[in-house]
């Protein structure tokens, strides 16, 4: 086996990927599948692979405390929901043969390891795939800042986001067909443009502590690898 490009990666996924568009269902098991395809694909071409999950397919923080339960609380009921999400990623790759483990901010045994940083490293290097869940533990920090603040801890060569388009763009490509792709931008430009790639405190972390981010779809199949090798449009975010 070739050397990997990167000897350990944190793959920050959107909780909404764990679920079919247009479905009702929170949880789809082809969606599912193709993610744990896609984090397969990096694990097997030799690096180390964690990953960090939103819940978004099941509740927000955000839109628990719209409803109008209490912030705190309704922080707390999202970062259970990745927990759920983690145990299903959890399932569907070792059905496909993969070591896991789960690992959680919230001390539940019954299901999961608690977060240790030096277990999680220790798992890594021994072949797992580590899938962090309950957000960082406190309320008011998203799955985002979950995710830098974990790929710093663990001493990560790469946190990529993982999206519906191929890298960060001058506007919404989605509703503006004259936006441009960025290939590389710097966290300063990041925060004072409000590119929207990730909240405020998790990119003020990755620039504090010189984490590279890259950002990309992983849409198709093989689409997260062909990133990573530099072989499809991404944007880098780096400090320069």
């Amino acid at each position: 086996m070739s050397k990997p490009a990167y000897k350990r990666v944190l793959l920050k996924l959107s909780g909404e990927r764990m679920a079919r568009e247009g479905s009702d269902s929170v949880l789809s098991m082809r969606a599912i599948t193709h993610l744990a395809d896609e984090i397969i694909s990096v694990f097997d071409s030799g690096s180390e692979v964690g990953v960090v999950l939103g819940a978004g397919n099941i509740i927000r923080g955000s839109e628990a405390a719209e409803l109008g339960f209490e912030e705190a609380q309704a922080h707390s009921m999202g970062m259970l929901a990745t927990v759920v999400n983690a145990l299903a990623l959890q399932s569907v790759l070792e059905q496909k043969g993969k070591m896991t483990r789960v690992m959680t901010a919230h001390h539940m045994e019954s299901v999961a390891e608690p977060y240790i940083r030096r277990r999680a490293i220790r798992h890594m290097e021994k072949g797992r795939i580590v899938i962090f869940a309950g957000g960082t533990g406190n309320p008011f920090f998203t799955t985002d800042s979950a995710g830098a603040l974990r790929a710093i801890e663990i001493g990560a060569d790469l946190l990529v986001k993982g999206t519906k388009v191929d890298g960060i763009y001058t506007a919404d490509p989605v509703k503006d067909p004259s936006a441009k792709h960025i290939a590389e931008v710097s966290y300063s430009e990041v925060l004072n443009d409000d590119l929207k790639v990730m909240d405020g405190a998790a990119i003020a972390l990755c620039r504090e502590h010189g984490m590279p981010l890259m950002v990309c779809s992983i849409e198709d199949q093989g689409s997260l690898m062909k990133a990573i090798r530099g072989e499809v449009l991404r944007t880098m975010v780096v400090n320069k």
